[in-house]
């Protein structure tokens, strides 16, 4: 590290920035762009849609395991090498899924289209650390969200216009050929941030996991981090039940809900951007995640006393887009003293919260069979969750202190 430049205390919203924000797209990206061709796939394979399902499925593993693989290896080898390999299997992975002769190949291929996709999500978290300092680390993590707020507007919207007009085979060759520009650009624009370390061992890959595990101060943020954000997987996955299938909105609508939550938690980011030129970021989180708590355990009474659309949609929309003020200080947070080691931590933040995700969407999934109002239970539980887990490790970490 002794060749580049200590953490700014200042952040800038730069090309490297937007370099670092595009690497982050992938993965939404790859998730939220094919959802409208499900149809189509399981036509052209004759298949069910539910069958298709399972590519989800295998690409949510790929998330989960891929950003394990590049923790370690990005702190021995550099930041940017991973990258490189990453980016090569996206694009190979993505040519392979547009010319896929079966679902099962198919399947497969998104799980390899998950692991190259991790690279950029792992990597940009670390690079931001390196570059600058935890306080300033959470304005840039803010303007990341910007981004990856946006996916979930655009994509589905562009992934049905191409599935319409050229094939649901064009999606794949479009973000391959989007994964090749984004390398060329950062072959020659994006700076390395970290050198190799020999001292890091891949062989010991896990007993340096366990150590940042270990360490109170990472998972004073990360955990409470990720069971806050996984509400927000618990309202995609049970959402149609609720807002179509009990409230009967219509799709469109649902359309305009869905893209009003992403508004709200990008705006909230940026937001959050502003506060923390003038307040420290611990403190911005100290104030937003009771508010989230309370904010959920209101969704979770609304659902017990079964009230009318309005409020539900209100309080929804207000635990989603305050995540916008969570995500980026915990996220912050996680890393602030991880930074001879901020590859693996990154990795381990990310992995966390695909599995408490994953969990809660297995569990409000299972538990919408019984109950329409599954998700804003399990706003609830996830919301009043994080605020205890926070209010612990503070204490623990305290009495280490």
């Amino acid at each position: 590290m002794s060749n580049y430049q200590p953490p700014s205390d200042r952040a800038r919203f730069d090309l490297t920035v937007v370099l670092l924000a595009l690497l982050t797209m992938f993965g939404p990206l790859s998730i939220d762009m094919y959802l409208p061709a499900f149809g189509a796939i399981a036509e052209t394979f004759e298949r069910s849609a539910n069958d298709v399902e399972l590519s989800l499925t295998a690409f949510f593993l790929g998330l989960f395991i891929g950003q394990l693989l590049y923790g370690t290896v990005a702190d021995r080898f550099g930041r940017k090498p991973p990258l490189y390999i990453g980016l090569f299997l996206y694009v190979l992975s993505s040519l392979a899924l547009a010319f896929a002769s079966s679902l099962e190949s198919f399947i497969i291929w998104r799980f390899v289209q998950a692991l190259g996709s991790c690279a950029g999500l792992v990597i940009a978290r670390a690079m931001v650390r390196d570059l600058y300092s935890a306080q300033a680390s959470a304005q840039v993590f803010s303007w990341l969200i910007l981004v990856m707020g946006i996916a979930p507007i655009l994509a589905p919207l562009l992934g049905a216009a191409i599935t319409a007009q050229f094939g649901w085979q064009m999606i794949f060759l479009s973000v391959a050929g989007l994964a090749l520009l984004c390398l060329v650009i950062m072959n020659f624009r994006l700076q390395e941030t970290r050198g190799p370390d020999p001292s890091v061992r891949i062989s010991r890959s896990l007993s340096i996991y366990f150590a940042i595990l270990r360490d109170v101060s990472f998972l004073r943020y990360s955990l409470p981090g990720g069971v806050a954000q996984s509400g927000l997987f618990a309202y995609i996955t049970a959402s149609p039940l609720l807002f179509i299938e009990y409230y009967q909105l219509s799709p469109s609508m649902y359309g305009v809900l869905f893209a009003s939550n992403a508004i709200g938690i990008i705006s909230v980011a940026q937001f959050n951007a502003w506060l923390l030129r003038r307040y420290p970021a611990e403190r911005i989180l100290n104030r937003a995640l009771p508010f989230l708590g309370v904010t959920a355990l209101a969704a979770g009474g609304a659902g017990l006393l079964e009230v009318s659309l309005i409020p539900v949609i209100a309080l929804v929309f207000i635990y989603i887009s305050t995540l916008g003020m969570v995500f980026p200080n915990a996220m912050a947070g996680a890393l602030a003293e991880q930074q001879h080691r901020a590859g693996a931590a990154s990795a381990l933040t990310g992995s966390l919260q695909f599995l408490i995700a994953g969990g809660v969407s297995a569990l409000v999934s299972w538990w919408g069979r019984f109950d329409p109002y599954a998700m804003t239970y399990m706003l609830a539980i996830c919301g009043s969750l994080a605020v205890v887990l926070y209010g612990l490790l503070r204490v623990t970490r305290k009495s280490k202190d």
